[in-house]
């Protein structure tokens, strides 16, 4: 009888001992985190329900939904099912660093929501980059003022056509309380909020005869008696140019009247983009962006590259699956950020486009 021989045990290669950390993205967030992951934050910055700073913040947004009419306490229907809330804290800073305000939001557990019960569309037009890149390269070489402006709470200025019922928001709870908000406008969360600030301020802005652009929706224009104004909206960002300074005033006091807006002067930032005007156009980078999600990913402190991949790879068949080395897809993602961000900071885009607006027989491009 053969004797059997023993098969080797092959020992399971050991789990990754990778320190798990928070993204530098939330620390101005206070948020809760799994005992594995490593908080950069001190733990007296956490939320804590008794802590003063924290609680006068989530008065002072209570207040605000109640004075904005967001909801009525009513007993639940028969049928229906009330949506649940959670509270978001956010310290602001100011630019030199100093602790500016901190900031409760109340957020509606949107996912909850039934398609067809508690929202129907969703579906909100946002400026297109190609749109924003022609009027900017427009106003450049007529010399019109670019300003921009925020709104504040913006999704909260929006009507609600569907039957919404949210719980009674934790903290403010009342013993014996059987009723619930009925939502009668939008509030941060839902699914159908974006849509319906959008279909709220296209309302206000056609109702001041500006006309709506059909190539981008997210485009108003007003002309008359030889003024142009022209407004563009990426949700609650807004740009608005035109050649006359009054008009503007009287378009940005209408809009604070209905909307409360905050006025943030000459155009400087947007969608990532930093803009600078000077006297031979506008300047548009990125390079802010870029060295953002730089410091994000842990590779603020590579070294630059002048080309993304490495000399001599060569890329095979895949016959042979291999284990992923997350380490080269991070030198690569670190080379196509570095190969934008070591780039000059002038962008000739809006001074091409300045060019053919002048002259649109000549190929600039």
């Amino acid at each position: 009888m053969e004797e059997e021989h023993a098969v080797p045990h092959e020992e399971p290669e050991p789990r990754s001992k990778r320190v798990r950390s928070q993204p530098t993205h939330l620390n101005d967030y206070v948020v809760s985190l799994p005992p594995s992951v490593t908080n950069s934050q001190p733990g007296s910055s956490q939320a804590n329900s008794t802590d003063e700073k924290w609680r006068n913040a989530m008065q002072q947004e209570i207040k605000a939904l109640e004075k904005n009419g967001t909801w009525t306490l009513e007993e639940l229907p028969e049928g229906k099912r009330p949506t649940d809330s959670k509270w978001v804290y956010k310290t602001k800073f100011k630019s030199d660093g100093e602790v500016e305000r901190y900031k409760a939001r109340l957020v509606a557990k949107g996912f909850t929501q039934m398609e067809g019960v508690d929202y129907h569309e969703t579906f909100a037009p946002v400026a297109k980059l190609v749109t924003v890149r022609t009027l900017l390269a427009v106003a450049t070489k007529k010399d019109w003022i670019i300003h921009q402006l925020d709104v504040n709470n913006a999704f909260l200025h929006g009507d609600l056509d569907e039957e919404v019922y949210m719980k009674i928001p934790k903290g403010f709870e009342k013993e014996g309380e059987t009723r619930v908000c009925r939502l009668r406008k939008s509030l941060y969360g839902l699914k159908q909020a974006s849509r319906n600030w959008y279909k709220r301020l296209t309302s206000f802005l056609l109702s001041l005869n500006f006309k709506q652009s059909k190539a981008d929706y997210s485009l108003f224009t007003y002309q008359k008696a030889g003024i142009y104004v022209a407004i563009l909206i990426y949700v609650d960002d807004v740009i608005i140019v035109g050649d006359n300074s009054k008009k503007i005033q009287q378009i940005k006091q209408q809009l604070d009247d209905e909307f409360s807006i905050k006025d943030l002067g000459p155009l400087k930032y947007f969608l990532g983009i930093e803009v600078a005007k000077t006297k031979d156009g506008l300047v548009l980078s990125q390079r802010k962006y870029i060295l953002d999600i730089l410091k994000d990913s842990g590779m603020l402190g590579c070294r630059p590259s002048a080309f993304p991949f490495e000399q001599g790879t060569k890329l095979d068949k895949g016959e042979k699956e291999a284990r992923v080395d997350a380490t080269q897809y991070r030198r690569l993602v670190g080379r196509l950020l570095y190969l934008q961000a070591t780039r000059p900071d002038v962008t000739y885009a809006v001074n091409v486009l300045s060019q053919f607006v002048a002259d649109p027989r000549k190929n600039h491009l």
